[in-house]
């Protein structure tokens, strides 16, 4: 099928589905991000100025998602504006802005800590976007699903690739640092990004599952099939887990040493 570019870039025509997961692409997409971690590391580690290389690397890494950020929104500007296509009758201005799911919240989280330049931010925006990307090339529901493969179809690929290079990279350059004693300040951001979820919800109406953790979503319905209630209790266990298993093997030391203590008072 010939396509123009304006059709690849703004989509509007038929474009059958097909279940591309775990194909070729899917793979090669992998393989590229891990190698890529693996080579940033061997920059890093043969540069002169190892500290010039990781900010060169990281400011790459997070101009290349505000780049794809910035292109989808006026990808969607166009379609709104300029197209009017079916999809977009329910858009607005506010919805075309704003970041709505998870995963486009971690890509401009992964962004900001580039400027932040803060320890804890780091370590939030790493968690945060390595989970997303985990899930996403787990049981990818978009990218990979359609014959003809649009900007969008690329967009998804491309920014989900990006947040797992860039979760892992920060781990790997040692821009992280999870400690227990500064975990209030991870909480307080996680907190933050749940309660503008909880915005998006039930104010803004711009997204109506972002954090994944409503009744029916599509990990609970048509993953996992189970119970609200049960799926909820995985949920919180997931994020637990998740976020102390960091701590745990990057905290070795002082958890060693309380669990020391702990059997000294016994």
């Amino acid at each position: 099928m010939n396509i123009t570019f304006s059709e690849w870039l703004f989509g509007g025509i038929d474009n059958p589905y097909f279940n591309g997961r775990w194909g070729l692409l899917h793979i090669l997409t992998l393989v590229v991000c891990v190698g890529s971690v693996i080579g940033f590391y061997f920059l890093v580690k043969n540069a002169k100025n190892k500290e010039r290389m990781k900010n060169i690397i990281l400011y790459s890494l997070a101009g290349a998602i505000l780049f794809f950020e910035i292109l989808i929104r006026f990808v969607y500007f166009m379609k709104f504006y300029h197209f009017k296509q079916p999809e977009t009758a329910n858009w607005s201005a506010l919805w075309i802005i704003l970041p709505k799911p998870w995963c486009a919240i971690s890509c401009w989280a992964l962004v900001a800590c580039a400027f932040v330049k803060k320890t804890f931010f780091y370590n939030y925006a790493c968690l945060s976007a390595l989970l997303c990307s985990f899930i996403f090339f787990c049981y990818p529901g978009v990218g990979y699903n359609n014959e003809i493969l649009l900007f969008e179809n690329w967009y998804s690929i491309l920014t989900h690739a990006l947040l797992l290079t860039t979760s892992l990279t920060l781990v790997v350059l040692k821009f992280t640092a999870f400690k227990y004693k500064d975990i209030w300040k991870l909480a307080i951001c996680f907190v933050l990004t749940y309660a503008y979820g909880l915005l998006e919800i039930f104010v803004l109406h711009t997204q109506t599952d972002p954090m994944y953790f409503m009744p029916n979503g599509d990990i609970q319905a048509d993953i996992l099939n189970v119970g609200y209630e049960l799926y909820l209790a995985l949920y919180i266990l997931l994020i637990v887990v998740y976020v102390n298993a960091f701590h745990l093997v990057d905290d070795r030391v002082a958890v060693k040493k309380w669990f020391a203590k702990l059997k000294v008072k016994e």
